[in-house]
């Protein structure tokens, strides 16, 4: 076992050590999916917290250009099991020849968490808290989810899943905030948390969420790419979904009240910014820019429709579960990448309404020939559904749901160029039909 006494923050030798283990981390960081800093050369690595929580196992928030989450492993002997989770091995400084890894992806510490939010309580500036009325299990053996890119998850026997936050902002996550609110007000479309943990240094933010696991769910996304492969319909699905959706935004409205309008020449600006930033960035854009405009343009002369309140920011088919015969939302964090207050604050229900139907057009383009119709299909099924609970039909809104659409493809050629430069004729062909045709 290691010296803990060096690993402890409050010993004179932390300083060294941690910089000797950011030395470690320079290297691994931009290897890791959730690390958006891969444009970018990265020089220093500040420390801001480092928390003991047991012997060998600190909590680390870390400058990298962004505030980052880390749980590291520190130990003379790593299991083989570990491979993948290893970090480095230090070879001068008060730590020279322990070996450090990523400890989320270790059943001890993962057990750790648990054992914490078992126990609200707290340790060095992290707090933890749970919901008195659950009663959390001792032992749920832990698996780290591989699927996830922004954040990582730990699902506990099956019962539970914590989200753990990667890239740290100040304030209230609303991925906490939102399905508490939901939950109160009786919304069962969202799994209410159970137990959650943040920090108070070197500000307020919240770290991790734990959350029933839907063990038997399947993702929208999943079940779409299926019914695409076996060629069966997902109208009524869709038609659900869209049900589904407006159930979520009826228990939003009430939970945040807002009350007003868009501020429509406002969002059409805001638009307008983002197509310029990323025409500058990706070349195939320019020829679709001053068609694309045309959409925000006439923002200002279209019915506002509803008024704008709070919403899910980034929903789409990976963020909906279906279990037994019910959708579900998930994954309230908004687009990580835009300011926390940007997340939190009201926006137009058709935003979401805009996401899940380039979803749509996504799934179908998964598979050649393209079938066009279904998207349609689908996009009118939802819409459909959508309008039998809402009250009000998104199809109506025609103007307004264009230009959320086309901010939305905007969006995902920046995102397929930066990440996946393969996909990027998949939201191209959106932006040649909405600049084009403007339908």
């Amino acid at each position: 076992m290691p010296n803990t006494a060096l690993l402890r923050p409050s010993s004179t030798t932390v300083p060294g050590s941690m910089a000797y283990l950011t030395g470690l981390l320079r290297d691994w960081l931009p290897r890791q999916r959730w690390f958006a800093g891969k444009d970018r050369p990265l020089s220093d690595l500040t420390p801001l917290s480092v928390t003991e929580l047991s012997p060998g196992c600190l909590h680390v928030l870390i400058d990298a250009g962004d505030c980052y989450q880390l749980l590291l492993g520190v130990r003379r002997q790593v299991s083989p099991r570990l491979g993948r989770a290893l970090i480095g091995h230090l070879t001068e400084g008060p730590l020279a020849g322990l070996t450090v890894f990523d400890a989320f992806q270790d059943p001890r510490s993962a057990q750790l968490l648990l054992e914490r939010l078992r126990h609200p309580g707290t340790a060095g500036p992290l707090r933890f808290e749970a919901d008195p009325s659950v009663s959390l299990p001792a032992g749920l053996a832990p698996r780290l989810l591989d699927a996830e890119q922004s954040n990582s998850s730990l699902v506990y026997g099956e019962e539970y899943i914590l989200k753990l936050f990667r890239r740290i902002q100040p304030g209230v996550n609303p991925d906490l905030e939102v399905p508490v609110a939901l939950a109160g007000q009786g919304c069962r479309r969202v799994p209410a948390p159970v137990a959650w943990f943040g920090t108070t240094r070197p500000q307020e933010a919240t770290l991790g969420v734990l959350q029933p696991f839907l063990r038997d769910a399947s993702d929208g996304w999943t079940l779409a790419l299926r019914a695409l492969a076996s060629g069966d319909d997902f109208t009524a699905h869709a038609h659900e979904l869209g049900r589904a959706t407006a159930d979520v935004h009826l228990a939003l409205a009430s939970a945040f009240p807002a009350g007003e309008h868009p501020e429509t020449t406002r969002t059409a600006s805001a638009m307008t910014d983002r197509l310029t930033a990323a025409a500058d960035c990706v070349p195939e854009l320019r020829p679709y820019v001053p068609g694309l405009r045309t959409a925000f343009a006439a923002l200002g002369a279209c019915d506002p429709g509803p008024p704008a309140q709070r919403v899910h920011g980034d929903l789409h088919l990976g963020q909906v579960l279906r279990a037994g015969r019910d959708w579900f939302v998930i994954d309230f964090e908004g687009e990580p990448s835009r300011p926390l207050a940007e997340r939190r604050s009201a926006h137009s229900p058709v935003r979401d309404i805009a996401g899940m139907l380039r979803s749509f057009d996504y799934a179908a383009r998964q598979r050649r020939p393209w079938r066009p119709e279904w998207a349609r299909r689908c996009r009118e099924a939802f819409c459909a559904g959508y309008a039998a609970r809402a009250g009000w039909d998104p199809r109506k809104k025609h103007g307004l749901l264009r230009a959320y659409e086309t901010d939305r493809a905007v969006y995902e050629v920046l995102y397929e160029a930066r990440h996946r430069p393969d996909w990027v004729p998949v939201p191209m062909a959106a932006i040649e039909r909405l600049a084009v045709r403007g339908d």
